[in-house]
């Protein structure tokens, strides 16, 4: 048997959460779920948005299947206490639990599917992100009443635990190349050493083809040409935003699954927010997280399941017949989810 932490969240969270639920538990993998709250459920419960007890569930089991939650109005921030009677403040609960349980990269596969109307429609990409760094770091603060700085930050040692884990992802899933995102020719020193880290890694993997990009070219490419690309990686912010362009080639933020690794624990959530204006009105399209529960399938060693759900859902969105709105359909969430568990 194996154990999960889940993670409800807020707004679409419970809906999509029951829903991976349920498809997974009719693959007939045996797993026992254990429910931790953060954000707002966390604040009413422990008043602390990022209780102990939530972190200590993970680190326990290792695996999260995470739905999204609120990002709390500007100014808030989350303070998480060190036994050592340290803290540390973050900007946001996300950015705390994945820092605090050591998550250092993020992976987002976004694919086109049959049958959904995509501006590229063979479109197959993996972005993989570095967490811990960057101009997300966190590390921001007023210049008197009328300016404000951020610290960008770039170390070799991150550079190179990303690069490495994207390289072994590739070599794990038969992709040939890896492009490197930056904008080194200005950030000579930040992004030119997270460039240059990557490089060095590359000579280590002679079967993968590295190059790199430049943001701006990028993006450029990607709105006008972007079928090619294989995996590509980038520092923090720009995996962000990159990611999200991606999941609108594809023809929507439902069906942009990700992960987050750590050397000790591994957190599976959508890339789409909370969306509040479609909480409980039973159509958000729950696939995102569902695919993301494939990922966390292969990472516990039940492959085999996993693939039967990525089978179920690409023939429910190629039929077209029971899809959500933001498909193009008029089915409910909970109607697609039953369809999906037919076929499985």
């Amino acid at each position: 048997m194996h154990k999960i932490t889940v993670i409800r969240g807020d707004g679409v969270g419970p809906e999509i959460s029951e829903s991976t639920i349920r498809v997974i538990e009719a693959t007939g993998v045996n797993i026992e779920w254990d429910f931790a709250v953060i954000g707002r459920e966390a604040e009413k419960e422990y008043a602390d948005p990022l209780p102990a007890e939530t972190l200590s569930k993970i680190r326990q089991t290792g695996v999260v299947l995470k739905s999204p939650v609120y990002i709390e109005k500007m100014g808030s921030k989350v303070v998480i206490k060190h036994d050592d009677r340290s803290q540390r403040i973050y900007s946001n609960v996300n950015t705390a639990l994945r820092i605090e349980l050591g998550a250092f990269v993020n992976v987002r596969p976004v694919r086109a599917f049959e049958g959904v109307r995509a501006h590229a429609p063979r479109f197959d990409v993996a972005v993989i992100r570095e967490l811990t760094e960057d101009i997300y770091c966190g590390y921001e603060h007023n210049v008197g009443d009328d300016a404000a700085e951020a610290i960008k930050i770039t170390t070799r040692k991150a550079s190179e635990r990303a690069a490495r884990f994207a390289f072994d992802y590739a070599k794990k899933n038969r992709r040939r190349r890896i492009s490197v995102i930056h904008k080194a020719n200005v950030l000579q020193l930040t992004d030119g050493l997270f460039l240059r880290t990557a490089q060095a890694v590359a000579k280590e993997y002679p079967g993968i083809l590295c190059d790199d990009a430049m943001v701006d070219s990028c993006v450029y490419q990607l709105a006008c040409q972007p079928e090619g690309w294989d995996v590509m990686l980038m520092q923090n912010q720009y995996g962000d935003i990159i990611s999200d362009l991606c999941a609108g080639l594809v023809g929507s933020f439902g069906l942009a699954p990700g992960a987050n690794f750590g050397d000790q624990v591994a957190i599976f959530e959508a890339a789409h927010g909370a969306a509040p204006d479609l909480a409980g009105q039973n159509k958000v399209n729950p696939v995102a997280l569902i695919l993301s529960g494939a990922m966390m399938l292969d990472h516990i060693g039940e492959s085999t399941a996993a693939e039967r759900i990525r089978q179920a859902v690409s023939i429910v969105i190629r039929e077209g017949r029971t899809i959500t709105p933001d498909l193009g359909g008029n089915a409910k969430t909970t109607a697609m989810t039953n369809v999906i568990i037919d076929y499985l």
